[in-house]
């Protein structure tokens, strides 16, 4: 069985890559990447793909028995087709199963909802492909918080609009074993799974990060409003509104979601403190 990774030099993608030489070895692994030479370091066969090029696809994935389709990282709008693109090139290549890394949240109530109402549709796209599938919702990546820690520390809190709102923080290690189960295991077909851990407050989350990082940080609610005016200052119009959106999402409950973790992979997600030393281990 032949497994091709999309987006194969992204953070996401690499982790499933080493996840599946680990476990079905590297001469049964593709990565596809826009730039090829930003994925030679994974030491697996290396294709050209940019999910704008249909053509780039026809080629990438001949002799492709199963495909993790990872979820674009350009405007909704444009990401649906891009993806759809994939998915043809897979039906004319006889590629057997696709497997779609979606996300959580909701698809109407905030300003983040327009990116997971185009992961919605490409969810239907998938189930409506004639291939055998499999989907994963991912929670919110913990690592960037972890990133931004020399930030935190420099203004003495973490800050946001999340309020009581509770988070199911996952990381890429996580996923990566998350899906390379999914690809390789039969039992997953058809499944949709929310790929997240246990869920944290804003409050929990500093605490832990206090705990492993050795800090004195606090957590301070701020209103939506307030908070879309900071992140649109430092970010722009566009990524403000959508850090702003995640958050407003947590504070709403779209992120407190069931775990079907232990289902997709046979073990429980990492806790939050686990995930946090992890990283730590690696800085």
């Amino acid at each position: 069985m032949k497994i091709a990774v999309t987006l194969a030099s992204g953070q996401l993608g690499s982790a499933i890559i080493k996840q599946l030489i680990n476990d079905i070895g590297a001469e049964n692994v593709v990565g596809i990447a826009r730039t090829p030479e930003k994925a030679r370091y994974l030491g697996v066969e290396i294709r050209k793909g940019d999910y704008n090029s249909r053509s780039d696809f026809d080629s990438a994935l001949k002799n492709i028995d199963v495909v993790l389709l990872i979820s674009g990282i350009d405007e909704p709008q444009k990401r649906i087709q891009q993806h759809r693109n994939v998915m043809e090139a897979a039906k004319q290549n006889g590629v057997k199963k696709i497997v779609y890394t979606s996300i959580i949240g909701d698809g109407e109530k905030n300003a983040f909802s327009p990116v997971v109402a185009s992961n919605r549709q490409t969810e239907t796209d998938v189930q409506n492909s004639g291939l055998d599938w499999a989907i994963g919702r991912n929670g919110i990546y913990i690592e960037p918080d972890l990133a931004y820690i020399d930030n935190y520390v420099k203004e003495g809190e973490i800050r946001n609009c999340a309020g009581d709102g509770k988070c199911t923080y996952t990381s890429r290690e996580e996923l990566g074993y998350a899906y390379a189960k999914m690809l390789v295991e039969e039992k997953h077909n058809e499944q949709v799974y929310n790929l997240v851990g246990e869920p944290i407050t804003q409050t929990q989350l500093t605490d832990f990060i206090n705990r492993v990082y050795h800090t004195n940080l606090v957590y301070n609610s701020v209103s939506v409003a307030d908070y879309a005016t900071e992140r649109k200052k430092e970010l722009g119009d566009f990524m403000g509104t959508v850090i702003t959106g995640i958050y407003e999402g947590i504070n709403n409950g779209a992120n407190d979601v069931h775990s079907d973790y232990e289902n997709a992979t046979g073990r429980s997600h990492k806790s939050p403190l686990e995930m946090m030393k992890a990283f730590k281990s690696k800085e």
